[in-house]
């Protein structure tokens, strides 16, 4: 049996934000992950603060983790067909086997342009019904609400056999000024 991923302790609040003042206070934990399965678990206990309209940024080096925390997502939404990365096909629409919202997942890793080259997928219009994941989405994707939750995901650099992985969660915008992302340590 694996042991749980460790919470390093919230993310503090120092004063400055990484975006506009405009978006609202923010929220955030830092979690430390172990192995991929712990991964997917954290996207599975993720899965249950999310809901349609909710847009989630994932950023991280290749191999971070992020495609393996989305599967998780899909597993805690509970979506039809298994997710794997959108690199090639750039984004990749999962419906819901129940009640739940669909999961869009983006990969904007090979699209060069902000948010004029997003808007050929239509994420503004799947936005409401919808959660939508996007890896690779700094500089591309915030315009299309203030309210988002930024996942972080960083490992050691050059050791690939490395599983350790710190993960760090912060919700933006008055969506998640209630939510309790704390939760996510488990």
């Amino acid at each position: 049996m694996e042991a749980p991923a460790a919470a390093r302790g919230p993310a503090e609040s120092s004063g400055h934000s990484s975006g506009p003042a405009a978006e609202g206070p923010s929220s955030g934990v830092e979690i430390t992950v172990t192995s991929p399965e712990q991964m997917r678990e954290l996207g599975r206990r993720l899965a249950r603060l999310l809901r349609a309209g909710d847009l989630v940024m994932l950023s991280g080096e290749l191999g971070a983790g992020k495609t393996t925390l989305t599967r998780g997502l899909g597993e805690g939404l509970d979506v039809r067909g298994a997710v794997t990365s959108p690199t090639f096909v750039i984004a990749r629409v999962h419906p819901p086997l129940g009640d739940g919202p669909p999961l869009v997942h983006v990969d904007a890793y090979r699209l060069s342009g902000g948010l004029d080259e997003m808007e050929d997928l239509d994420l503004d219009v799947s936005l409401s019904d919808s959660v939508i994941v996007v890896e690779w989405g700094e500089g591309k994707v915030e315009e299309l609400t203030e309210d988002r939750l930024q996942v972080r995901i960083d490992r050691a650099v050059g050791d690939t056999t490395d599983e350790v992985r710190h993960v760090t969660v912060t919700g933006l915008g008055e969506r998640w000024t209630t939510a309790d992302v704390s939760v996510l340590a488990g």
